[in-house]
């Protein structure tokens, strides 16, 4: 056997959530009054236990959906945010996101799109 086969043939399909969003999307919590540009998506929950336990249960979310890591603004503050696909929707005021980080991940369109500068691709 190869190093490229497989020692077990797989059966059945190989269920993977796919992301509604993508990077540079503005979106905003369904919930809570906050929105954001998204810098990094998680194809499912990769964030610790201690921060899944601390949402109230009644709004806790499902784990196996993608979660996005957002640069995000409130009346009040800038600052990194971890939300589940289901408690986001998309933005359409089209105003820009006032966050400090922005500038140094993105660039934005004459469109307003905002697009990831080429050193933070992968």
């Amino acid at each position: 056997m190869t190093s490229l086969e497989r020692s077990t043939p797989v059966t059945g399909k190989i269920s993977m959530p796919s992301a509604r969003f993508a990077i540079g999307e503005v979106v905003r919590h369904r919930i809570f009054d906050f929105r954001g540009v998204i810098f990094d998506v998680d194809p499912e929950f990769a964030n610790s236990e201690e921060w899944y336990e601390a949402i109230p249960e009644e709004l806790r979310p499902a784990k196996d959906q993608p979660f996005y890591h957002l640069l995000a603004e409130n009346a009040e503050t800038a600052y990194v945010a971890y939300v589940s696909q289901q408690n986001l929707v998309v933005d359409e005021s089209e105003e820009p996101v006032d966050h400090p980080a922005i500038a140094d991940m993105f660039d934005r369109d004459d469109g307003g799109r905002y697009r990831l500068r080429a050193q933070h691709r992968h």
